[in-house]
């Protein structure tokens, strides 16, 4: 089928399907990519219609779609909004652990009588083996990954329960994969690449601006100037927003002043019981919440058009969180403000947050009850100690530097060539360490954004590998005046380009700013670097 005419199959479906009239080029891309039945990584800010990029496909291609997502809220708005069509090519039922045993069956049978088409489910679900073999026997036409950066130790969400699923889609026939986000940095992008096993993907990176969102920084004197600044935006608008906050106390602290101040609100974190959070949730979605202060635990699968404004009350941990967290305001295309109240004093925090490392004991005897056989999770969880999302993320250090990797039936074993349980040990440590390195180099960044006097469009976009070539014209500086329109920036060496620094080995060329470039280090993260130091010293060379 020739570009125009699968380009014309996909419009008449979007059209008789879901009343869309028009798709974006870049979604148009993806879902060509997905017809020819190859591989896909989409990075889309909220709202862009990601989901439509294997919505559409998926009713034209003969068998099911199995959509992997990690939250059951944010699967049931989608399923609803499947269902809503009536329409038995769109219809999607789901398995998870809020379905009895007897729903599960019936959800698996309707797939597998042809009465639908979606088959959502959790990555713990997948790892059991009985529902494995089900999932499979149903041979999957596709694979959606919703929320993809979670596979990802860089990213701001990591889930240890994404980790195997590059090995669980392989057992279930290894159909083609759609790996979705809005939030995608280059590390990122290729972490999810190589986890999910993608194969020659197609990679979709595009209109991560977003216009109607204002973005404002201020620098915060005292505490008392950081409400102030806070309450003068709540009395400004009145409409629904989202106060995030860094620490579970600070959210149940501001919540009940905001609301003694005459500002009714509710915290969220996750620390609280799992019914309440979705109560929680749902009540703020109704509008019954008008103002939810929260840690960085709330937001994924909030799907809310009128969220008006989104204000963080400390430095971000990086733009990878903030870019997401502020993705939430303005999904319905009205003019929404993004606001940054921050202090010097939040880089320690940050630093605090980061500063544990894994303990090189607990790590040898993890390796070496892989080496001795293939377990699973469960077990392993009982012969450790270890709780799941710490045992997760030793398995990914142990994986990355070859001494874990996932096995048949939802088990971890150790490969046949492993390093002794010692020297892993050893290894993941060191991997540990350069991933704080790269983290905290990503704090640094998210400082470097709140201090710039330039344009902060292109300051954000710069950091996820995207170039703007004229200022945003929606942010406090270009306000202002004080961004300069980028030119072109030339510098020594194009932006995307490969290099090499004596030191700190390769690099990505994200971006230049004036006199300066920001560079993608794989062992030390980001740096800021002078173009006119790494022109006079030749620090940088082509890789």
């Amino acid at each position: 089928m020739t570009l125009t005419r699968q380009s014309t199959t996909l419009r008449r479906a979007a059209r008789s399907l879901f009343g869309w009239t028009t798709l974006r080029p870049h979604q148009l891309a993806a879902m060509r990519a997905v017809m020819k039945r190859r591989d896909a990584l989409v990075v889309l800010p909220t709202g862009a219609g990601k989901s439509a990029i294997y919505q559409i496909p998926a009713s034209l291609i003969p068998g099911p779609t199995v959509v992997v997502s990690p939250l059951l809220a944010l699967q049931q708005d989608q399923i609803a909004a499947l269902n809503e069509r009536q329409r038995p090519e769109l219809r999607a039922v789901r398995i998870s652990s809020h379905e009895s045993p007897a729903q599960q069956s019936e959800a698996i049978e309707e797939i597998r009588a042809g009465r639908a088409e979606f088959l959502f489910i959790t990555p713990e679900q997948l790892s059991n083996p009985e529902r494995m073999a089900e999932v499979r026997a149903l041979k999957p036409a596709l694979v959606a990954v919703d929320e993809a950066h979670c596979i990802s130790a860089w990213g701001h969400d990591f889930r240890p329960d994404y980790l195997a699923l590059g090995h669980l889609v392989e057992e279930i026939g290894r159909p083609p994969v759609v790996a979705l986000t809005a939030t995608a940095s280059p590390p990122v992008r290729e972490d999810i690449v190589s986890r999910l096993r993608l194969r020659d993907p197609e990679v979709v990176v595009s209109g991560l601006d977003r216009p109607n969102l204002f973005l404002e920084v201020a620098h915060c004197p005292t505490e008392d100037y950081r409400w102030r600044r806070l309450v003068a935006l709540l009395r400004s608008d009145e409409r629904p927003g989202i106060v995030y906050v860094p620490t579970r106390r600070a959210a149940e602290d501001l919540a009940a002043r905001l609301t003694d101040a005459g500002f009714p609100s509710r915290y969220y974190h996750g620390g609280m019981p799992a019914g309440a959070r979705g109560e929680l949730h749902e009540a703020f979605l109704a509008d019954q919440v008008p103002i939810m202060v929260a840690t960085s635990a709330f937001g994924m699968g909030i799907d809310k058009p009128n969220i008006a404004w989104v204000v963080h009350m400390a430095l971000p941990d990086s733009p990878d969180s903030y870019f997401q967290e502020i993705g939430r305001a303005g999904r319905d295309g009205q003019p929404a403000r993004v606001l940054l109240l921050w202090q010097a004093e939040d880089v320690g925090l940050r630093r605090f947050f980061t500063a544990g490392l894994p303990d090189t004991t607990e790590l040898r005897d993890l390796a070496a009850l892989l080496r001795a056989r293939a377990r699973s999770r469960k077990e392993l969880r009982e012969l450790t100690g270890l709780g799941p999302r710490k045992l997760g993320q030793y398995l990914s250090l142990l994986e990355q530097v070859g001494a874990a990797e996932p096995r048949s039936k939802g088990r971890v074993g150790s490969p046949r060539y492993a390093p002794t349980p010692v020297d892993a040990a050893a290894a993941a440590l060191a991997e540990a360490e350069r991933q704080q390195t790269v983290t905290r180099s990503r704090t640094d960044m998210m400082r470097a954004f709140a201090e710039t006097t330039g344009c902060r469009g292109q300051a954000l976009l710069a950091y996820f590998g995207e170039q703007m070539t004229a200022v945003c014209g929606h942010c406090d500086n270009c306000h202002a005046g004080t961004s300069t329109p980028d030119d072109g920036a030339i510098g020594p060496f194009p932006v995307h380009s490969q290099v090499r620094h004596p030191e700190w080995g390769p690099g990505l060329v994200l971006s230049y700013d004036e006199d300066r470039m920001t560079v993608l280090f794989d062992e030390v993260g980001y740096k800021t670097l002078s173009v006119r130091v790494v022109s006079e010293q030749e620090l940088l060379t082509l890789d």
